[in-house]
């Protein structure tokens, strides 16, 4: 195998694809990155077992060939290139060459015979989104997908897709985070609603690959399977098996308190609040709403904090209190002026929603506590 490529090229395909690679794969093969040249040019893939990444790229393919090269290794080599192009030439026994200028390195491949093939997804359900639209869908739910393993189904983020809009939601029993794109999507006739629980882990991941651009990223989905195409990257990975729980269940049907602020007031206050609330037991930070005011407080041994807000608030007055963490991250994935809370008591979830329509939604469970 022998071909010539450009370093940044080459460069950004490898921080794509080695995105798929385990700390601990099952494999010794797969702690590796199949390089494919064909005459259209040269194709680059990871995977860790259940999540590939594929990216193919311009270059000029003298012979064709394949070869498994150190995943990591190989990508800090052709980070520190001095730029250009480079030309890898791999021998019989897989030893690759690498010439950049006055650089040049051997590096011992592995047969590519043993690499598993990329199981991509041929026929299923195909959603259309722009990549922008889904890299900011994933951005503002992921921080509510569950980390703990013992509820493997809430590792993963339901994609919900019927006529009228897809949705994305997270929830991991503390908190629950949906988005929506509200336009027509095609379903195969007699599907009313498109359900698909994808791994936490992948939407990271994906989330961190996808440009922010209006192009289409196109999802086909099968029972099992999901493929991802956007640009000159492929995307494949195994879905969570299993029901993902009703959340319409939990999401209260009325209100008896709406309250609604200045959102970068609210996320500044909170911030500060949060401060003196890691310094204590609990991380706990308390919000005390009345007519036309906001009380943020804090506590700990070493001191604590008032924060006083205008806010204007229609029904009961209502003191709650919350995780630090939790309301934080919630408030940090919302870009509205203003911030639009649903209380019913101290005890039960508020809900975060717009003002005006219905494009997200947040629920966080308050902390019960005892003066």
């Amino acid at each position: 195998m022998l071909f010539t490529v450009n370093v940044q090229s080459l460069l950004d395909g490898l921080n794509t694809v080695t995105r798929a690679l385990s700390p601990r794969p099952p494999k010794q093969i797969l702690e590796g990155v199949l390089l494919e040249a064909t005459e259209e040019g040269i194709t680059l893939t990871c995977s860790d077992g259940s999540l590939t990444i594929e990216s193919s790229l311009l270059a000029n393919v003298r012979e064709e060939g394949r070869v498994v090269l150190p995943g990591r290794l190989f990508t800090e080599l052709c980070r520190k290139l001095p730029g250009g192009e480079v030309t890898i030439q791999v021998s019989d026994n897989h030893m690759s060459t690498i010439r950049c200028m006055s650089f040049k390195s051997n590096l011992a491949g592995m047969n590519p015979v043993e690499y598993p093939e990329m199981a991509s997804v041929d026929a299923g359900t195909t959603v259309v989104l722009t990549q922008k639209e889904l890299r900011e869908m994933i951005s503002r739910v992921v921080f509510a997908i569950a980390t703990d393993e013992s509820r493997q189904i809430l590792t993963g983020c339901l994609l919900e897709v019927s006529a009228q809009e897809a949705r994305l939601v997270a929830l991991d029993g503390f908190r629950l985070a949906m988005q929506k794109v509200q336009r027509a999507f095609e379903l195969p006739e007699g599907m009313e609603v498109l359900k698909a629980v994808i791994p936490g882990r992948v939407l990271n991941e994906l989330s961190k690959i996808l440009p922010e651009e209006d192009k289409n990223c196109v999802l086909l989905i099968d029972k099992t399977r999901m493929q991802v195409s956007f640009g000159n990257t492929r995307l494949c990975t195994v879905l969570l098996a299993g029901e993902y729980i009703d959340y319409r269940r939990i999401l209260p049907a009325s209100f008896k308190s709406v309250v609604k602020a200045d959102r970068l007031g609210v996320q500044s206050a909170i911030d500060r609040a949060s401060l003196m609330a890691r310094e204590g037991k609990n991380n706990l930070i308390r919000m005390e709403i009345g007519n036309e005011t906001l009380s943020i407080t804090s506590n700990a041994e070493l001191g604590d904090v008032l924060e006083e807000l205008s806010a204007s608030l229609s029904g009961d007055p209502i003191e709650i209190a919350f995780n630090a963490k939790y309301i934080t991250d919630v408030i940090r994935s919302i870009t509205d002026e203003e911030l639009c809370m649903h209380f019913n008591s101290n005890v039960s979830p508020c809900v975060i929603c717009p003002t005006d329509g219905d494009q997200y939604l947040y629920l966080i469970l308050p902390v019960r506590v005892f003066s």
